[in-house]
């Protein structure tokens, strides 16, 4: 069977974590989320007083970017690896509100995206290998054969999210999460490094009106007619 880079990117709450996850254990390949990756950085940057809404201290995050560790580790009674931030398991902090409204602001950090670019790329050194995020297949691995982009109305990515955040316990307002889905829609696009936009050859997925069922059957015909398995 051939083996292939599946890059996945698109805009905030459009489900991205979720399809890679299935095709990633469908075709047993390795599933990395970029997005965590850039959310442990700025989790840090929280941790050590460098970023708040008032203050951003960009120069001392590059400084401490030696100090950052990220690792994935697979957790097998959950199906899925978990971030890594220096040994410590942040899955569950990295994933609130308040990390969401500086994640977008600590990617848009060159030497940030330098650093965890390289991670990336050697991760998917040898193919069989589903990544997703904002600049997969056009910056981490513009020759991959097969580009995904992914997009939904900010009103419906807001809702869901919103859903997701009730069904944890978080206790936020829709208002509050369509704000911060439109907020990062626009600090994503208009970055200067590496902004998120459509690769030339990506296919564009709406998926406002598919459940997670209709879009992964979706996706896997595309896999399929790329890897020829049918």
């Amino acid at each position: 069977m051939k083996k292939i880079t599946i890059a996945i990117d698109g805009f905030s709450s459009t489900g991205k974590s979720t399809l890679a996850k299935q095709l990633a254990k469908e075709l047993e390949y390795v599933y990395v989320d970029t997005g965590a990756m850039y959310r442990a950085v700025a989790y840090f940057a929280m941790q050590h007083s460098l970023i708040s809404a008032d203050f951003f201290k960009k120069d001392a995050l590059i400084e401490g970017l030696s100090d950052i560790r990220l690792e994935f580790r697979f957790n097998s009674d959950l199906g899925f690896a978990e971030m890594f931030l220096n040994d410590e398991n942040v899955e569950k902090q990295i994933r609130t509100i308040e990390v969401s409204n500086f994640v977008s602001k600590v990617a848009a950090v060159s030497e940030v995206r330098a650093k965890l670019v390289e991670q990336q790329q050697e991760m998917g050194t040898n193919k069989a290998i589903v990544m997703d995020g904002r600049d997969i297949g056009t910056v981490v691995f513009p020759n991959a054969e097969l580009k995904i982009f992914m997009t939904a109305s900010a009103e419906t990515r807001a809702q869901r999210r919103f859903d997701e955040l009730q069904q944890k316990g978080d206790n936020v307002t829709y208002e509050e999460v369509l704000k911060n889905v439109m907020d990062r829609d626009y600090m994503d696009t208009h970055r200067e490094d590496s902004p998120l936009v459509i690769a030339d050859d990506a296919i564009e997925i709406d998926n406002s009106y598919l459940n997670k069922e209709e879009q992964f059957a979706a996706v896997l015909e595309l896999v399929n007619d790329v890897v020829k398995l049918d």
